[in-house]
């Protein structure tokens, strides 16, 4: 693709978005993932039944006089982003129950076409403390596109590869938060940032709403994780970010960054089978365990290996590719495999098994271990 050249392509731009946005070309972005404000109306500081303070969401940025003011700032923000957006682009937007309604109708008055609504289901989400309200364990995600007869892009076949074979649902079971070694931290410890996303739920969205080489906007830049997940997975970028401090976090985390060196994507179908609290492969790879473009080996043995797709499935030198099963059936001459008591990879100077990565995905998601009921998909 040809990328307009007054673009400021793989930047993060500081300044307010309505503003910024108003100096790009129209119809120059193919998607948009934004994360705005939620307006949480926190007033007063929030406390654990042991008396310690909750990290909660406190800043300026957060703060509106009243709806009617979120309202306006909403509106802006849409408006600008629909005039940059393609005609086949589509945008996420995410929010709670504080906002999500108010953004969903006023999407609709600017004539964007609801594609979905996706429930995120946190795995581990923060208590109500003060148990007056339901534990607010889930936030939501408005997919749409430009209108009613727009085309656009979506990924159906990576996503029910994601899924295991399963066509993907719109309730995703990923993180509340980011993962330990994601979380970017001050000197003193503390979260940077206090609404960082996970990559997870990046990988996922722009995995199935883009191409590579196509150009991801976010205007509510942070820090930064939609910017490595779209430099990961080769897709142009542009942040736009108004706190300096965010910036200079979110700069150091994406300069880290290092491709997916072949983002092809396999179509391949897999059988049906259940999801939770089974782990599957895809979940090391959207979580960041395992990473598209890494190599596995077979047995120890440097002769048979295979490199990671970003569809979580392997791709060997040869062309082939399936699952971890399939391809390590290929390896034992078509005798049934396990590919988790097969793979291992490289981590540092040792060998690490799939399945000790299995395992310590579990115990870091607080999943049980049932890998003694787990069946093999294509056996």
């Amino acid at each position: 693709m040809t990328l307009p050249m007054d673009l400021p392509v793989n930047r993060i731009i500081e300044g307010d978005c309505i503003d910024v946005l108003s100096t790009f070309p129209e119809h120059s972005v193919d998607l948009i993932v934004a994360d705005p404000p939620y307006h949480l109306q926190i007033r007063n500081a929030l406390y654990r039944p042991n008396s310690t303070k909750v990290d909660a969401v406190d800043a300026d940025w957060d703060r509106f006089e009243s709806f009617q003011a979120y309202d306006t700032f909403t509106r802006q923000w849409l408006t600008a982003c629909k005039r940059v957006l393609k005609p086949t682009g589509t945008i996420w937007v995410m929010g709670t129950y504080h906002n999500i309604f108010r953004v969903g109708a006023i999407m609709q008055d600017l004539g964007y076409w609801i594609l979905n609504d996706v429930i995120w289901i946190k795995t581990n989400p923060m208590p109500n403390f003060r148990g007056v309200r339901f534990t607010n364990a889930h936030e939501t995600l408005i997919w749409a596109s430009t209108g009613p007869q727009a085309r656009y892009t979506f990924h159906y076949h990576t996503m029910k590869q994601l899924n295991d074979g399963k066509q993907m649902r719109s309730d995703w079971w990923i993180l509340s938060s980011a993962t330990r070694s994601e979380r970017i931290r001050d000197p003193n410890g503390k979260k940077a940032h206090p609404t960082q996303k996970p990559e997870a739920l990046l990988y996922r969205i722009i995995l199935a709403s883009s191409n590579p080489g196509d150009l991801v906007l976010d205007p509510f830049f942070g820090s930064g994780t939609t910017g490595v997940v779209a430099k990961r997975l080769q897709r142009y970028w542009i942040g736009i970010e108004r706190e300096p401090a965010y910036i200079d976090l979110a700069r150091r985390r994406i300069d880290a960054v290092v491709p997916v060196p072949d983002v092809s994507v396999a179509w391949e179908m897999r059988p049906k089978r259940s999801v939770l609290p089974r782990v599957t492969f895809a979940d090391l790879v959207e979580h960041g365990y395992i990473h598209p473009g890494q190599r596995v080996f077979f047995q120890n043995d440097p002769t048979k290996t295979a490199v990671v797709t970003p569809a979580a499935t392997l791709r060997t030198d040869d062309g082939t590719v399936g699952s971890i099963h399939q391809v390590g059936r290929r390896y034992l001459n078509g005798a049934p495999c396990n590919g988790w008591d097969h793979w291992v990879v490289q981590v540092d100077d040792r060998v690490v098994p799939l399945d000790a990565i299995r395992t310590q995905y579990r115990h870091d998601m607080g999943i049980p271990d049932h890998a003694s009921s787990e069946s093999i998909d294509d056996q």
